[in-house]
């Protein structure tokens, strides 16, 4: 294996973004970030934006310093988050920044289609995607409604990281993990469905070739090259959803394995080599999104530490802002006292975060938590029973024994919150790596060059390169009586409704 390449990842979620350099060498990969920025959505007469110019302008100024420093790139990559897209004109020109899919327009969309066009069960019977508002499918239709000019005089369709590789490359693909957030994607044909599409009034020849992570868009164009001073440097698809990269991270051993994407929003999941659609998958509101190699990662969507930013936000200058102070502290106050479902509507977006909490507890007749201590506490016990719930559901769906849950993302630093994740799903938790996103866009650009044969050999090139903290259950029977009290207390509050 030829040693010591360097290249270069595009890492964009949906409030920053930043460019990272991976070194492969001896076995090991080593990452370096070479720029962060923020990426801010545009409000303007009541609709969302994103700044597309500002984001391709932050990946050449990354470029620009790689070059700057003299170092030569092996190939580029760029992942973001899903659902999103650009219209492209006859011209060849973007036709408007894209609408995010945080704008409004949406919030009514979902109800007309699903009341007018297809039923939620024909819908999720074709694409296997949970049903949210903000999905592609939802956002076209609200625009087609809307009879939006951008829309209506497209040429091309392409999801932002394939927009950005375009800006780059000249040439347009629509690749398989990005699209499969679409809720347009067949993933048993890995194609779109022309029969949706239809329903939107779009052909399939609006989007580019489907391509798996791994293919080649193509080479910088000679205007780029000019900008940033580098030769004609390949961009590779990768996983271009960044929870596709991620899970395309996680260090294990073999297959049997669930992971936990842990951050502001948790994606617990399984890896399988089918897509799993079946009456009971729809129920529970499972989803299938496309994974490398042709896996599809079956996962379920959980309401995570977003819970507890959005309360960070509201208190006052009085609580500590340190994460091990106010870990520690909440840690000291009695768990159990208050349970709530994180993933209940009243979380969505409410006005107060901890007075939404507080109002749980209330209506289910428990102890109101008093402080910001006992808060937490209350988010850390309800965020690890819910996570016992799904990989309870998990299990039933597997065709595997699930020996061991690997938690990934920013949450994977949350030593308290992983042990009690342990303790509530009864297996061992192995926490690592915190930048698994960046790892995986790396490290399937390394596959696409020949540098590593397979995703096992990915994985233990990663599993090389960190040390991975393991952690065992623990008080099995105080969570088993928790998790019964916490399903009472779902049961309960849908009682209410």
């Amino acid at each position: 294996m030829e040693n010591n390449k360097n290249f270069f990842a595009v890492d964009l979620g949906a409030t920053s973004g930043r460019t990272i350099i991976g070194n492969i060498k001896d076995g090991k990969v080593i990452l370096e970030e070479v720029t962060r920025f923020p990426n801010n959505l545009i409000q303007t007469h009541g609709q969302f934006y994103w700044d597309i110019y500002a984001l391709y302008n932050e990946i050449i100024r990354g470029l620009k310093e790689v070059a700057k420093r003299g170092l030569e790139i092996t190939s580029i990559g760029i992942d973001t988050w899903g659902v999103d897209f650009v219209f492209i004109g006859e011209d060849g020109q973007i036709l408007r920044n894209p609408r995010a899919y945080r704008d409004p327009h949406t919030f009514s969309a979902m109800e007309d289609y699903l009341k007018n066009v297809k039923s939620k069960k024909e819908l999720y019977d074709v694409t296997g995607i949970q049903l949210m508002n903000f999905n592609s499918i939802f956002q076209l239709y609200a625009m087609r409604r809307a009879e939006n000019s951008a829309l209506e005089n497209a040429a091309k369709i392409l999801f932002v990281p394939d927009a950005l590789s375009w800006m780059l490359t000249g040439n347009d693909v629509c690749e398989y993990t990005i699209a499969s957030t679409a809720e347009l994607l067949d993933p048993r044909t890995g194609q779109l469905d022309e029969e949706l599409l239809a329903t939107l009034g779009l052909s399939r020849s609006k989007f580019g070739k489907m391509v798996q992570p791994g293919t080649l868009i193509g080479t910088l164009t000679a205007e780029v090259q000019e900008m940033t001073g580098l030769g004609a440097v390949p961009v590779y698809a990768v996983a271009g959803h960044d929870t596709g990269s991620a899970v395309a991270a996680v260090p294990a051993k073999d297959e049997e394995f669930a992971y936990l994407s842990s951050g502001t929003w948790s994606l617990m999941g399984i890896e399988t080599k089918e897509c799993i659609i079946n009456d009971k998958s729809y129920e529970l509101n499972f989803t299938n999104e496309g994974g490398i190699e042709g896996t599809t990662r079956f996962l379920k969507n959980i309401c995570g530490m977003w819970l507890l930013e959005r309360c960070r936000k509201e208190w006052s200058d009085s609580v500590p802002s340190d994460y091990p102070t106010l870990f520690g502290n909440a840690m000291k106050v009695q768990g159990f006292q208050s349970i709530i479902n994180p993933d209940d509507k009243m979380f969505a977006n409410p006005a107060n975060m901890e007075e939404a909490i507080k109002e749980y507890c209330r209506m289910t007749g428990q102890h109101v938590p008093e402080g910001y201590a006992e808060v937490i506490r209350c988010i850390f016990d309800s965020l690890a029973l819910r996570y016992r719930q799904v990989f309870t559901w998990l299990k039933e769906f597997a065709s595997f024994d699930i020996t061991t849950l690997h938690i990934i993302g920013g949450g994977s630093k949350n030593d308290y919150l992983n042990q009690f994740t342990a303790n509530a799903t009864g297996v061992n938790v192995l926490a690592g790596p915190q930048e698994g996103t960046a790892l995986g866009n790396i490290m399937v650009q390394a596959k696409a060059v020949g540098m590593v044969k397979d995703i096992w050999e990915m994985r233990k090139i990663i599993a090389n390169s960190l040390e991975l903290i393991e952690y065992h259950p623990k008080d099995e029977e105080l969570w088993d009586e928790n998790y019964n009290k916490f399903l009472g207390i779902c049961n309960k509050m849908e009682e209410k409704r």
